[in-house]
């Protein structure tokens, strides 16, 4: 049940966030894979090639919370309050 609770708190927390939002966090990023395979977002997970061994190797992008997804938020008003992040300004978008 945890497996599935927290892309859903994910989701929860990038209703309160100004999207399009890159993602940076390899568990975040797994959040943004399942979110997107079953439709609750629209998004874009890219492979990073860089040499440097602290950087991430992928990176999404959230563009939208679909219908479905809004639908799956009003469902889900007895979840725990999501964890505060902190957001950066990167050419345009901003960071989770």
């Amino acid at each position: 049940m945890e497996d599935r609770i927290m892309p859903l708190s994910f989701l929860k927390r990038l209703q309160h966030v100004q999207l399009p939002v890159r993602v940076a966090c390899p568990e975040e990023i797994r959040h943004v894979s399942v979110l997107l395979a079953t439709g609750l977002i629209e998004a874009e997970i890219t492979t990073l090639t860089s040499t440097a061994a602290y950087l991430s190797s992928r990176l999404a992008t959230v563009t939208r919370i679909t219908a479905d997804g809004v639908a799956e938020l009003a469902k889900m008003s007895d979840l725990p309050a999501p964890m505060k992040t902190s957001m950066q300004f990167t050419r345009g978008f901003r960071m989770m």
